[in-house]
């Protein structure tokens, strides 16, 4: 089909002992039946504004870290692969790529990138959303194809072929899947939903908690008729409910009596459930609470601990997989051995690690020169220009 895209040493029978086994046991996504990834997606991305803001800020710190690329004979200054990179494709460039890329795996547990083209390097990349894609397994349990269905129209890439590069998140159930974060947080982000509409509902009602109505008749009867009680009830909704009504005087007829309950216990918890609620959506996807502006977290004592243990426990592990993964489908269409890796040296948030490493390495008197250059990671010799 595609010359090119033909990997050089793909595996024909699985080197397991339990190949056979997979291959017979696996059946889909299991793991997703009771909480599929359109549904998910759209309650813990496009409708929580917590969920959604974790999404970004990783997607969007992993694929702005500057990418170096290394080869046998060094660094590359110039390369097709950083080329292809740079512009994977006519609507976007590496960054709108990458975090594409990053966002599917954090919102689906998988992530796949298309190859296109003819010659030793492909010409575009594109990434195909994960809900779309089913892994076809073949009878040794390695993927045999990949199907992407669009509308009820389907296309099919021979997995032999290379063309489609799939990374995906460990998961403990399932063979050729992976676990999103957002299932991890269902819990939550359905507490979440449940309190900001309980706080919307309480704002409807002019931001107060119920009270009641105490009728007394004249002859110590307390019972309205139901014309009475209909008309009462229309005057409330109308006049005395909603953010337009909030405050508005309320007028009495005579043996109506109002009487306002203050807020439960309950009541007044609901916004610690919230946020407590918030704080575990964001402790699924690696994100310190500080940065997200949610109240009542004393993790780090201020916000660049905060920034730099995100990107140390959160952005670089996950970069530094997908980089890994990128690298070797790269490099069989190069034709040589290549290695993208980030370039910690540009990052903001690691900045006072690497000032303090530099110190450490100056005032080490018992390293020559050279051993302190390749300690911090440039080359022995200082070239000449």
């Amino acid at each position: 089909m595609f010359q090119f895209m033909r990997r050089k040493e793909a595996p024909e029978v699985k080197a397991s002992a339990t190949g056979p086994v997979v291959a017979y046991a696996s059946g889909g996504r299991v793991a997703w039946s009771p909480r599929d990834v359109v549904s998910l997606t759209k309650q813990g991305f496009t409708g929580n504004p917590v969920g959604y803001r974790c999404v970004k800020l990783v997607s969007e710190a992993a694929s702005a870290l500057p990418l170096v690329l290394d080869g046998v004979g060094g660094d590359f200054a110039a390369h097709p692969a950083m080329d292809l990179l740079a512009r994977p494709n006519l609507a976007q460039g590496r960054a709108e790529l990458l975090e594409g890329f990053y966002a599917q795996l954090l919102l689906a547990g998988d992530g796949y990138l298309e190859a296109v083209g003819q010659g030793d390097m492909p010409s575009e990349l594109h990434v195909l959303r994960s809900d779309r894609m089913r892994v076809v397994p073949g009878a040794d349990g390695w993927p045999m194809a990949y199907e992407y269905a669009v509308g009820g129209r389907k296309h099919r890439f021979d997995a032999s072929t290379g063309q489609i590069l799939h990374i995906r998140n460990f998961h403990p159930q399932d063979d050729h899947y992976g676990f999103s974060p957002l299932q991890a947080a269902a819990t939550a982000i359905d507490v979440h939903g449940a309190a900001s509409r309980w706080s919307k509902a309480l704002l409807d009602n002019a931001a107060r908690p119920s009270g009641a109505i105490v009728y007394k008749s004249a002859d110590g009867h307390g019972t309205l008729s139901a014309d009475q009680y209909e008309r009462l009830v229309g005057e409330m909704e109308m006049h005395h409910q909603g953010a337009r009504n909030a405050g508005r005087p309320m007028l009495l007829e005579g043996g109506l009596d109002w009487k306002p309950m203050g807020f439960s216990p309950s009541d007044m918890e609901f916004q610690q459930t919230k946020d407590s609620a918030a704080r575990e959506i964001a402790l699924a996807f690696g994100v310190p609470p500080m940065l997200l502006g949610i109240p009542g977290d004393a993790t780090y004592a201020n916000y660049q601990e905060a920034n730099r243990a995100f990107f140390r426990l959160t952005v670089l592990p996950l970069a530094t997989r997908v980089l890994a993964n990128l690298s070797g489908w790269l490099s069989d269409f190069a034709g040589e051995r290549l290695r993208l890796r980030p370039d910690l040296d540009q990052v903001a948030a690691l900045s006072s690690e690497r000032d303090a490493q530099w110190q450490r390495v100056m005032a080490a008197d018992f390293l020559s020169d050279a051993e302190k250059r390749q300690t911090l990671g440039l080359p022995a010799e200082v070239p000449h220009v």
